[in-house]
């Protein structure tokens, strides 16, 4: 916990110098508007375009992206005739599976493959851009998985965007990338951190073996009814769990991540009874059909032990999931539960992962996940300027943020005077919009 701390302390210490040298933010001066971002002057074909989080759906009537699909094709269309862009990347998120209303059947009883390519018919215009990219095979179109997309595979991928590169780590569902030449910069998703997003192939083994879905996986299918159903704004209440002070570090535990799903139960109120039996899965070695009770941890009696049907012993895991997910400086379970929510702790990663991590030479970070386009500077564990940049999303509907985000990378030259420069920007009206910028020399 002091390690934590230190490390917390650290981060915010950082934060602060970054307010104070970090880049020039919208709210410093106005958004130019009409831009070019993928030019970079010259004739060099050096850009690295970070896209995440688009969510191409199978069905358009509860998809979280429709509005957004064509101005994302407007914009790919864009990147392909710059003569100035060498990559780019799509860090995950791509294939959404999981936001798929609770009582639906995913794969209307065919195949996961066959999913992906109901996904790429009706998202056709996206991913003919694309497969346009790949085959002119001019810039080199890298995929990175998500958890959205967490158990699609590499063939799937295929199947749908045929020589497309991927980026993949032996755990299904995870990866990070670095640029040909560029390997300062790393490039993942983000949702390895977290304790609902993150992959996790211990728990549920005797009811679905092989299954690597997280508790997110059920949340994300009820959030998804609950749009479905029009968004209805009065919960059910649930059961009070209580908590005595003897109470083991596991009860502790599952105590809070029993606050995690009181949350989703009051955000997400869903009309149908929490006893009913109406989140169908029949994917990654689900193939049952489960109430919300089925994930709510329970007592029999008040002030009793605690326990859950799904995911029982996951508040006991978390160590072991973070070794199985390549996690470098793993967190304790307390802060990892408790920080499920806390957007702003995916960001938090990128400096405690990175950073300040003695083991890591990575300057430049990007991950996506949150939804939130963000940008700003840091310093490593040797003193030496860093930046983190977040993609953003291209889901219709963000409250309070702005979406059709993405980051461009343009790499330093062997001109010592050169600088590698980091860009936010989103496609507001279909015109592009700097958000933020900033710069560093490795």
């Amino acid at each position: 916990m002091k390690i934590i701390l230190r490390i917390l302390s650290v981060f915010l210490m950082m934060w602060c110098l970054s307010l104070l040298t970090s880049c020039k933010k919208s709210s410093d001066s106005p958004n130019v508007s009409g831009i070019n971002p993928f030019s970079n002057g010259g004739n060099e074909r050096n850009m690295i375009v970070v896209i995440s989080d688009m969510h191409m759906g199978a069905d358009l009537t509860y998809a979280e992206c429709k509005n957004n699909i064509a101005p994302l094709e407007k914009l790919i269309k864009q990147i392909k005739v710059s003569p100035n862009v060498k990559e780019l990347v799509i860090a995950g998120d791509l294939i959404d599976e999981w936001f798929v209303p609770a009582t639906v059947n995913t794969f209307e009883g065919s195949t996961q493959a066959d999913f992906a390519h109901r996904v790429a018919t009706t998202n056709a215009g996206v991913f003919d851009a694309l497969n346009s990219i790949i085959q002119e095979e001019k810039i080199l179109v890298t995929y990175v998985p998500g958890n959205h997309d967490l158990v699609i595979t590499a063939d799937d991928i295929e199947s749908v965007l045929p020589g497309i590169n991927q980026s993949r780590e032996a755990s299904l569902g995870l990866g990070a990338y670095s640029p040909a030449n560029c390997p300062k910069i790393i490039i993942e998703h983000g949702h390895r951190y977290n304790f609902f997003c993150a992959p996790d192939p211990i728990s549920n083994q005797d009811i679905a073996h092989g299954t690597i879905l997280p508790p997110g996986y059920f949340y994300t299918r009820i959030a998804a009814l609950w749009m479905k159903q029009g968004m209805p704004s009065t919960p059910h209440t649930i059961p009070i769990l209580t908590l005595d002070g003897s109470a083991s570090e596991s009860q502790d535990l599952l105590f809070r991540y029993w606050k995690d799903w009181a949350g989703v139960t009051h955000s997400y109120p869903i009309t149908n009874a929490f006893d009913e039996n109406i989140i169908v899965t029949n994917v990654n070695g689900f193939t049952g059909t489960y109430s919300v009770n089925d994930l709510l941890p329970y007592q029999s009696n008040p002030g009793g032990l605690i326990d859950v049907n799904l995911f029982k012993g996951i508040q006991d895991n978390w160590e072991s999931r973070q070794t199985l997910n390549n996690v470098a400086v793993h967190m304790s379970s307390t802060i990892a539960i408790d920080s499920t929510g806390a957007d702003t702790w995916t960001d938090q990663q990128s400096v405690i992962q990175y950073f300040i991590n003695p083991n890591s030479d990575k300057r430049i970070v990007v991950f996506g996940h949150t939804h939130k386009p963000l940008l700003f500077a840091a310093l490593s564990n040797d003193n030496k300027k860093c930046i983190y940049a977040n993609s953003g999303a291209w889901i219709d509907t963000q409250p309070h943020q702005i979406t059709r985000d993405f980051v461009v990378i343009t790499p330093q030259s062997s001109d010592v005077s050169s600088q590698t420069y980091v860009k936010l920007y989103n496609f507001k009206y279909e015109v592009v919009n700097i958000m933020a910028e900033d710069s560093l020399r490795y």
